[in-house]
């Protein structure tokens, strides 16, 4: 791109800084209260638990596949079993549970909502800036998984055709196509109607695996001897090398328990809770073991284990059962990427992205276009690529640890900080849990000539995004504060300027409150008039979820001009009109049809000498041409809106 070359932006997108105003400092950390109940425990099931809840479909098959070409011993699947139901207990159960959703950002949970917590508890901008970081790279892999969750739970929901029908292997791929592009074309009505029969979904799908699991073990109680540890230890001791590489495919047991901490600001702790021990643990231990109980007095099973569980009448029916679960288990994941998303651009590593809101009486119901079209190429081009469920299982753990890994970073830092554990309570208990996820990681890092190289390079791309649009709105904020005027010596010259005032009310976005605003500037300096009324609005985002009573605040710094301060948490999309509405409140009045709004547009060029690597900057400038605009983010209309543009070289 040539020096004269511009792309377009404006001020209020590229400065909303996260607040750092003692209010957003404050740590008040509630447990919003849920009441637990049939209902929400059904809509836990039905939400939280779709991922890892079709990990039957093929983690035991693909843990076996690498052990052996041929049928597994008896000791062989119980010491896999033992491997699998551990790390149920150790990963799933004691660490998120038990622990890791003890720490709620205000009742939100989430690596994001962990990252914003452990900065705000840590002393120092280079600690808080590493955080920042280690935050950023478990999201990114978190839309890794993202875009893998959907490819591999749809392929191994289908794939069950062939155990009954061997003909219809031809019809897997395309079949799983069709599911998704029809999945993903479906999100812009939102999850509200659908979601109602999630819950009953899924609970039918954890009750028959159960079930099923339940049926082989009473008639071979020997499998049971899986429960005890030993039979792990003994399995890697046996077998070496070959059990470390085993542990990539043990990991697809545990995939989606990121869920469960993500998903707690909508159910609250207890019914996720109660839900994982009393129903969702039970189902899969048992369903696991009866797996394995299945393939040692069958060996020949160990083709297709889960569906050759059931009866032959049963098999059909539970290809639809799962793939059913598995369009569930990838709506989660969808819109957990949606909310993701939105936290990311609310914190400031991301450009405004589109946010439509589904349902008008939930603001977590959103739908985001640009995520979900990114979502939906990348799974399809996965499906067609790997064409398999057993291709793809290589290409899935390294995402899925890497965000296990980077939350227990964050987890230690909150409960040593936040909770008063001891420096060795803390690094013991984490530390632990890192070295469990960081070995599933190695293992899984054996996979990346084989396909996992795409979660890998897929989180690369995006931590590079996300840091580049930081560090540029970073030197865009200083290169302002540089050449801005401060507002208090405007606001004294203003009375022997002699500049007219019209009538009506001008609204100035700003970045910094302490500036003049370079679209007042502009205006002054073309139309030589200023409103009566005036008003100059900063947007801060808090690191919190929600801004709660601290949404408004108001000052008057000279007759019929205010300067105002809305905020916003990272869970929150901004109103901007109806927010102002709140001023009549602090006894200014506010006319949403006759303000004005005055919105500064940045034309963005490059430097003689950059303050960015180039390839840095040239991203920072693709993604500021395609941010959506001030006027659609903060829900302006646009009859109102007044763009007064300006370069700007960085």
């Amino acid at each position: 791109m040539s020096r004269d070359a511009g792309v377009r932006t404006s001020d209020s997108q590229l400065a909303s800084p996260t607040s750092l105003d003692p209010v957003s400092q404050e740590i008040a950390p509630h447990d919003r209260r849920k009441k637990v109940g049939v209902a929400s425990v059904l809509a836990v099931l039905g939400v939280v638990y779709g991922d890892i809840g079709t990990s039957p479909l093929y983690a035991l098959k693909a843990t076996i596949a690498i052990i052996s070409n041929k049928a597994p011993s008896r000791w062989e699947v119980l010491g896999i079993e033992s491997l699998i139901f551990w790390s149920l207990i150790l990963v799933v159960t004691i660490k998120y549970v038990t622990l890791i959703m003890r720490a709620d950002n205000n009742g939100e949970g989430g690596i994001e909502s962990l990252m914003a917590l452990a900065q705000r508890v840590s002393p120092g901008n280079r600690l808080r800036a590493l955080l920042g970081l280690v935050g950023i790279i478990g999201g990114c892999l978190f839309f890794s998984d993202g875009t893998i969750t959907p490819a591999i739970s749809v392929l191994s929901a289908v794939e069950g055709l062939e155990v009954s029908l061997p003909s219809m292997h031809e019809v897997v791929v395309p079949a799983a196509i069709v599911i998704i592009i029809a999945l993903f074309s479906f999100q812009y009505r939102g999850t509200g109607s659908v979601g109602r029969i999630f819950g009953p979904v899924m609970t039918l799908w954890f009750a028959s695996i159960g079930v099923l699991g339940a049926i082989e073990v009473v008639k071979h109680p020997f499998v049971l001897h899986a429960l005890l540890p030993s039979h792990a230890v003994i399995f890697i001791w046996d077998h070496g090398w070959i059990s470390f590489v085993a542990l990539g495919a043990v990991v697809l047991a545990v995939t989606g328990a990121e869920a469960l901490y993500a998903d707690m600001g909508h159910f609250g702790r207890p019914s996720i809770r109660l839900a994982w021990l009393c129903f969702v643990l039970p189902s899969l231990a048992l369903n696991y073991l009866g797996q394995g109980a299945l393939i040692i007095n069958h060996p020949e099973a160990v083709a297709n284990p889960f569906f050759l569980l059931g009866p032959h009448w049963a098999r059909l029916p539970m290809v639809a059962l799962a793939t059913a679960a598995a369009v569930i288990a990838s709506q989660a994941m969808i819109t957990g990427a949606y909310s993701v998303a939105r936290q990311i651009v609310q914190l400031g590593y991301l450009p405004r992205m589109r946010v439509l809101h589904t349902n008008p009486d939930e603001e977590g119901q959103i739908y985001v276009p640009q995520v979900n079209r990114a979502l939906m190429i990348g799974v399809l081009l996965l499906v067609v690529a790997f064409r398999s469920s057993d291709a793809l299982a290589s290409a899935y753990g390294i995402a899925v640890t890497g965000t296990f890994m980077c939350t227990n970073v964050l987890a230690m830092v909150v409960f040593r900080r936040r909770y008063g554990w001891s420096r060795f309570a803390a690094i013991g208990t984490f530390g632990c849990f890192l070295v469990i996820d960081g070995t599933f990681f190695a293992a899984n890092a054996l996979k990346i000539p084989q396909g996992g190289w795409v979660p890998v390079l897929l989180g690369c791309v995006l931590t590079a995004l996300m840091t580049s649009w930081k560090r540029g709105r970073e030197l865009l904020a200083l290169r302002w504060k540089q050449d801005s005027l401060p507002l208090a010596s405007f606001l004294a010259r203003l009375p022997q300027s002699r500049t007219i005032r019209v009538p009506g009310m001008a609204v100035f976005l700003t970045a910094n409150p302490d500036f003049v605003p370079a679209s007042l500037l502009h205006n002054l300096k073309h139309n030589k008039v200023l409103h009566e009324k005036v008003l100059f609005v900063t947007i801060q985002n808090l690191d919190r979820p929600e801004a709660g009573g601290d949404r408004l605040a108001v000052e008057e710094l000279a007759p019929g001009i205010h300067r105002v301060l809305l905020r916003y948490g990272f869970m929150e999309s901004p109103n901007l009109p109806r927010a102002l509405e709140d001023l009549r409140d602090h006894g200014v009045s506010f006319d949403a049809m006759q303000a004005s709004y005055f919105v500064s547009r940045e034309v963005l060029v490059r430097a003689t000498i950059p303050r960015m690597p180039i390839w840095r900057l040239s991203l920072f400038l693709v993604m500021a041409r395609n941010a959506v605009t001030t006027t659609e983010f903060f829900r302006i209309p646009s009859d109102r809106v007044v763009e007064l543009g300006v370069r700007v070289a960085i």
